[in-house]
């Protein structure tokens, strides 16, 4: 090893003093866990071990201390000649797993707040003096949790809506603290509060509000606390007070006069349950043949007109007083069913054994009826169709010509085929030719000029020894009388013959 020239004669000693104490220090090593963690009541080991790979250092005894405001309190001390000496307050919760004077792990039970600390293991040794190491140890406290209505009566107030609290969810005792949120449908404000214990824990408080409501009534309301990877829930359901909500029922739109067995039902939706109801008419007095049986208002006799009237049911719980009407009104006879109420009668019917068999024959004997109706119906169009069809079959040049082309039916023929160029088959195109020439003279008659002179002239027959000349210079466009025409049928050579003389 070289020294530097440098240096004065004291400070090269000390230099080599060091240098020769440093392989030592680097041979001798105490080991410990960087930190630990335990929660109260628990125990937690602490590790500590010493490595000497000089027989020349000599172990002279073990020591546990914690640091405490800057000092070091002994806990736990082994000697290899006196043994193992645990102090106040540690005894008979700290003890040597093996000790020895190369492990001086210890165990530590029943865990407290105040053993959160700074832990320091010391080896003294000789000629080298003490070798030590220290471990930091956190203590938690694992929250009690706890979730409960509120000792107040919630109360729903129609006429006065206010906020208040329904339900508190506590996380006391924590370390660290818990975080408390709450699922429900029912809308609210999550307030929370914390508050630091004298030992060093913090309790949380969350008060959840909201402003009652009858839909709030038996929801679900759940406390969830979060306290490091735990999660813990704590049910409730709300119980919200308010009062009846009331309905009256038994009037279907139909009291006639002389019905039999009616009365009225009060409904009232209450908590707590309404105790007392309370039958009124809106103007004036009850009738003399009804008779009120707490929920129920029933009617002795038959439906008269006295009956008419707006009635009105009051229910009353803790909470209060409501009330519900309906307004009855009286007819002469049975009013027809909507079709909705008829398949609800059916169906109600229908449940009773006696009358189910019944209900069943008669509706299946509408839909018979029904289909039977339909079935003949159909027959009859077909009938006429084809009777139809076999009456416009025959020879189409049998007739008078009343106008067109001039050419009588004895002697002068049309030219071209004497047949129509229709099969017989094909009624509807023969049909249709027939209704375009009709149309196409009745068109040639509007436009004549003489409508006035030619009107009064039902038809004209031409004479078969009329000439060709002289059938030429009649007048082919006049009108037909309205009557006349529609009694008329148009041919496909541009006559028309009357309706009779076609169907023979």
């Amino acid at each position: 090893m070289r020294i530097n020239p440098g240096l004065c004669p004291r400070s090269a000693a000390r230099f080599l003093l060091l240098a020769a104490i440093l392989p030592v220090f680097q041979a001798q090593t105490v080991t410990v866990d960087e930190s630990l963690s335990a929660f109260i009541g628990t125990s937690v080991v602490l590790r500590c071990t010493f490595v000497n790979n000089d027989p020349s250092i000599k172990i002279t005894q073990v020591t546990w201390q914690k640091a405490t405001n800057g000092s070091k309190q002994n806990i736990a001390i082994y000697h290899p000649t006196m043994g193992e000496s645990v102090l106040p307050p540690y005894k008979h919760r700290v003890s040597f797993r093996n000790p020895s004077l190369s492990d001086a792990t210890i165990e530590m039970s029943r865990l407290e707040l105040m053993d959160e600390g700074v832990y320091i293991c010391e080896f003294a040794t000789f000629p080298t003096g003490n070798r030590e190491s220290q471990v930091n140890l956190t203590v938690f406290a694992r929250p009690v949790i706890d979730a409960e209505l509120s000792p107040h009566t919630i109360t729903a107030r129609a006429d006065h809506p206010r906020k208040m609290v329904v339900a508190t969810c506590t996380s006391a005792n924590g370390k660290p603290p818990g975080i408390i949120s709450w699922e429900t449908k029912v809308k609210g404000e999550n307030v929370v509060k914390e508050s630091r214990n004298q030992n060093g824990t913090i309790t949380v408080t969350s008060e959840y509000w909201l402003v009652p409501s009858r839909e709030a009534h038996k929801q679900p309301l759940t406390c969830v606390v979060n306290y490091q990877m735990d999660r813990t829930t704590r049910a409730l359901v709300l119980n919200v007070q308010y009062e009846p909500e009331v309905t009256v029922e038994g009037f279907d739109g139909n009291w006639y006069l002389n019905r039999e067995n009616v009365k009225l039902t009060c409904k009232a939706d209450g908590n707590p349950p309404a105790s007392h109801y309370h039958w009124k008419m809106l103007n004036g007095s009850l009738p003399v043949n009804v008779e009120p049986q707490n929920t129920t208002l029933l009617f002795k006799g038959t439906v008269t007109y006295d009956l008419a009237g707006t009635y009105v049911c009051e229910a009353t719980n803790a909470i209060g007083t409501r009330s519900g009407l309906v307004e009855v009104n009286v007819t002469d006879s049975p009013q027809p069913l909507p079709s909705n109420k008829v398949d609800r009668a059916i169906e109600t019917e229908g449940r009773d054994g006696s009358k189910s068999g019944v209900n069943m024959t008669m509706i299946g004997a509408i839909v018979g009826a029904g289909a039977l109706l339909l079935l003949v119906a159909v027959i009859i169009a077909v009938v006429v169709v084809r009777k139809r069809q076999r009456t416009f079959k025959g020879d189409y040049n049998t007739k008078k010509h009343v106008f067109g082309n001039g050419y009588g039916k004895a002697g002068a023929r049309p030219p071209g085929p004497q047949q129509l160029p229709y099969p017989e088959s094909d009624e509807d195109h023969k049909l249709s030719s027939m209704n375009v020439s009709y149309e196409n003279e009745r068109k040639v008659v509007r436009d004549g000029a003489d409508f006035e002179t030619d009107s009064k002239r039902p038809y004209f027959t031409v004479d078969e020894s009329d000439t060709q000349e002289e059938l030429d210079e009649q007048t082919l466009s006049f009108q037909y009388p309205p009557d006349l025409t529609e009694d008329m049928v148009s041919q496909n050579d541009g006559s028309i013959i009357s309706k009779k003389e076609w169907y023979v």
